[in-house]
């Protein structure tokens, strides 16, 4: 806790140089810590299915009963952080990116598979704190808990990455995500989303200030750029421009998140540098996602999960996506690119059936016009196909960790 007269309510943040001469940390200013605080004060609910009740909690309080019962377990944390696009919001408020999830990372020593399961067994108990005094918590086990409150879960375990991931459910898609880290080796897609705030200065201030924050009594709070250079990432925010290192090791490539800056007004630095990133950011999805069945569950848990009050959106988005799919893919066969912009292209009429701008999907012809050097006689001038889905919706209920693929 500490006086920080240099904050001032509209200045920028101070950019502060590590000893090797880099600037990936910088000091928040008093109108980014207003922001921080409002976030974490903010009563968010997390919905229960069923009948089961709505809990209120305030992201500062649920970082502070899990930190303590993980401590108590012998689990060191060594430091709690916001990461994501709240992280973003907080350091420049108009980016037009917005904020969905509250992604919290938890820095923690985890060797071993018993340290991931304490920690699901913490995280599940922890919300026995949450629940209203009527119910009768003495009859709710862990495994009920988590059908009930629990989005997904997730736990990646290999030579390079060692974490896992809990996610609260919120029908409005603020999903309180709870991310337990030993290690990560890449920690961003994008520069814009590369920011964490170290939150264990204002948690301590919580605990132990009897006095209100201002702007001249509040405590440092450091935000790290793990793209690199804060200042520049920063940059980058506030002019919405699209810019990564090695996008090669991006998992899924970040297409889809890509064509969601796209589609927010971001735009690559340069029109040669987009050509590139996106053929990088096509082949690595391929990769990833090869199968068919692979890709449209990824698009669709993706459109389920980032566009929740923004339906009006998904239409622009797959339509940007099946652009950038169709100029940049050089990794696949002919037929295969086809059907993967076939299945985005019936997604994209599903969306625009689901939003009553064409009657009904299965009543939808569409219109083929053949190349010009077909001169068979035979040859009719236009093919009618019936537009069908090419696979079911798919919806399954998750019991366990899954895959990080």
């Amino acid at each position: 806790m500490s006086e920080d007269d240099s904050s001032t309510s509209g200045g920028a943040s101070s950019t502060v140089s590590d000893p090797e001469g880099g600037s990936n940390v910088s000091v928040l200013n008093w109108e980014q810590v207003q922001r921080l605080d409002a976030i974490l004060t903010e009563t968010i609910p997390i919905h229960g299915r069923g009948n089961f009740p709505t809990l209120e909690m305030q992201p500062r309080h649920i970082v502070k009963v899990v930190r303590r019962r993980m401590e108590e377990k012998q689990i060191h944390v060594r430091d709690v952080r916001l990461n994501g696009s709240a992280a973003s919001h907080i350091l420049h408020g108009d980016s037009g990116l917005g904020y969905k999830d509250l992604d919290l990372i938890f820095c923690a020593d985890m060797k071993g598979e018993s340290d991931f399961q304490t920690v699901k067994d913490i995280v599940l108990d922890c919300l026995l704190d949450f629940l209203p005094d009527c119910v009768n918590k003495q009859k709710i086990s862990p495994l009920t808990l988590k059908e009930a409150y629990v989005q997904k879960m997730v736990k990646v375990c290999n030579d390079s990455d060692r974490w896992s991931l809990i996610s609260l459910s919120n029908n409005r898609g603020k999903n309180v995500e709870l991310k337990f880290v030993d290690s990560l080796r890449r920690q961003f897609e994008f520069s814009v989303d590369s920011f964490q705030i170290k939150l264990d200065s204002l948690l301590l201030f919580y605990e132990c200030s009897e006095n209100p924050m201002a702007e001249t009594f509040h405590p440092t709070i450091m935000g790290e750029s793990v793209y690199g250079d804060f200042g520049e990432a920063l940059h980058h925010l506030r002019h919405k421009y699209i810019c990564t290192r090695n996008p090669e090791e991006i998992r899924g490539g970040g297409l889809l998140k890509y064509c969601h800056l796209l589609v927010r007004g971001f735009r690559a630095a340069s029109e040669s540098e987009m050509k590139s990133l996106q053929r990088y950011m096509c082949s690595r999805f391929f990769i990833d996602f090869s199968d068919i069945g692979e890709q449209q569950r990824k698009l669709e848990s993706y459109l389920q999960n980032h566009f929740v009050g923004l339906e009006d959106r998904k239409y622009d988005y797959l339509m940007t996506l099946h652009g950038v799919v169709n100029e940049s893919t050089v990794c696949l066969m002919g037929h295969e690119r086809r059907q993967t912009l076939g299945l985005i292209a019936m997604l994209a009429v599903r969306v625009l059936a689901e939003q009553n701008v064409i009657p009904n999907v299965a009543n939808v012809t569409c219109y083929y016009q053949p190349a010009p050097y077909v001169a068979d006689g035979n040859f009719s001038n236009y093919y009618i196909a019936q537009v069908q889905p090419m696979f079911a919706c798919q919806h399954p209920a998750y019991s366990t960790w899954l895959p990080c693929n």
